[in-house]
């Protein structure tokens, strides 16, 4: 196994998962502020549980006797719109499930198979934020933003 790319892989999803988290911070600070409480706390949720991501992959990056790299993959885009903070969300988290899969291969190729079972969960935790992100666009789509503001009295979104 050759360490040094194993680490790099897991480097590269520590940079992708702290993007993720300051991005969702900010659309939650955002959507609280416009009154749209339970589609915030719903960003504060996956928010919380990408930083569990990063302590995941720190913990290997840290078995195999290397060092984590804190830093974000890129700058936080300023998007205030509910619609548009969706598409964003749903957007990275199909691009991180895509590039989970392909580390997760290339952990096979590498006989790492500890850091293919963190990529595949990954996955898994991707394709399901994915899927409520989208959920929550489509009905925006369906039913207008009225549809969040109905929201702000029932219970959390599905």
């Amino acid at each position: 196994m050759d360490k040094s790319a194993s680490i790099d892989r897991l480097n590269n999803a520590v940079a992708d998962e702290l993007q993720a988290v300051h991005q969702y911070m900010y659309f939650h600070f955002h959507l609280d502020d416009q009154g749209f409480g339970l589609l915030a706390s719903l960003f504060k949720k996956v928010a919380i549980e990408e930083m569990k991501h990063v302590e995941d992959l720190a913990e290997r990056i840290l078995f195999l006797k290397g060092d984590v790299a804190m830093a974000a993959a890129g700058p936080v885009e300023t998007i205030t719109d509910p619609e548009k903070i969706l598409q964003k969300a749903a957007q990275m988290e199909e691009s991180s499930a895509r590039d989970y899969n392909r580390a997760a291969i290339a952990c096979a190729e590498n006989a790492d198979a500890a850091s293919r079972q963190i990529f595949e969960r990954l996955v898994s935790d991707e394709e399901r934020h994915y899927d409520i992100f989208d959920r929550q666009l489509d009905n925006i789509r369906r039913f207008g933003l009225n549809y969040l503001a109905l929201q702000s009295f029932s219970g959390e979104p599905k």
